[in-house]
């Protein structure tokens, strides 16, 4: 039985998220579609995490298995016809079997993107851009995002950054390259018991007028990137001392962090399996 890995990059804005929901359109059921409509087969397609509604994707991995063999390139092109404009199919292989989205996935990248506009009152935010940013109107410097980013680094308890959710049964993972100075440690990660990750790369940088954060690691809790971006941005505005982030870990308890940045500001940049397209990714930032 053939069984395909996909990379596709989609627009958030008018799905309910990626899991398939009863009479609501998502990514997930989507693709299912598609498929159906092009090999005749249902499946449902497993992706490498479940975006929520409004968050986007440049590089979500979903994986399938169809029980009759299709050229890869035929499979490519007829997924991209049968599917709508804002979901796009990147590129498609066939893998063994064992081969899981989700499971098999070592590290994963997402990034936040701000438009700041408390220097500017009459900045506005354009409609074509207002789908993909947070256009935030408190106080924001770069160099105070960085020091909060900063107190992540290393293994915590993230459990103050996590959302309740009910479908989780574990709630560890270790997050790599997460510092804004990028690491060598190639020392492979734990296994996920609880709500523990290790960070080691959490970084903002500025592109043009947006402020991007940028976190790479093996897994994420839920709400977790958006529910970091909101506490960065609350110490950053002198709403939370210097110290907090710290404390705020310590605490293990979501009351105790900033609220929750807006979803339409994220981004599924990239899934990596192999040690190969770790070593390649590290080289390329390194470079």
């Amino acid at each position: 039985m053939p069984h395909w890995k996909t990379i596709l990059t989609y627009d958030g804005t008018p799905y309910n998220g990626w899991q398939i929901q009863p009479s609501l359109p998502t990514v997930q059921g989507t693709l299912a579609q598609a498929i159906h409509r092009v090999t005749g087969e249902t499946v449902l397609p497993q992706g490498s995490g479940r975006t929520d509604t409004g968050v986007h994707a440049l590089g979500q991995v979903a994986t399938f298995s169809l029980s009759v063999p299709i050229p890869a390139a035929n499979l490519h092109r007829a997924l991209n016809r049968a599917l709508p404009p804002s979901i796009r199919i990147l590129a498609i292989e066939a893998v063994s079997e064992d081969f899981h989205a989700r499971h098999s996935a070592r590290r994963k990248t997402y990034e936040y993107r701000i438009l700041p506009s408390c220097d500017d009152e009459d900045r506005i935010c354009s409609p074509m851009l207002a789908p993909y940013v947070w256009a935030c109107r408190l106080p924001l410097e770069l160099a105070a995002l960085q020091q909060a980013a900063i107190h992540i680094l290393g293994t915590h308890d993230f459990t103050s950054f996590a959302a309740a959710d009910p479908d989780l049964t574990t709630r560890t993972r270790s997050l790599e390259e997460a510092a804004v100075t990028p690491t060598t440690d190639s020392t492979p990660s734990p296994i996920p018991t609880d709500n523990t990750r290790t960070i080691f790369h959490s970084a903002w940088h500025q592109q043009e007028d947006l402020l991007i954060y940028r976190i790479t690691g093996s897994g994420f809790l839920h709400h977790m990137v958006r529910n970091l971006v909101g506490t960065f941005v609350e110490a950053a505005a002198n709403r939370l001392p210097p110290d907090a982030i710290p404390k705020i870990l310590a605490a293990r308890n979501r009351s105790a962090a900033g609220p929750t940045a807006p979803a339409r500001g994220l981004f599924l940049v990239e899934v990596l399996y192999t040690d190969a397209e770790i070593t390649h990714t590290e080289a390329e930032a390194n470079s």
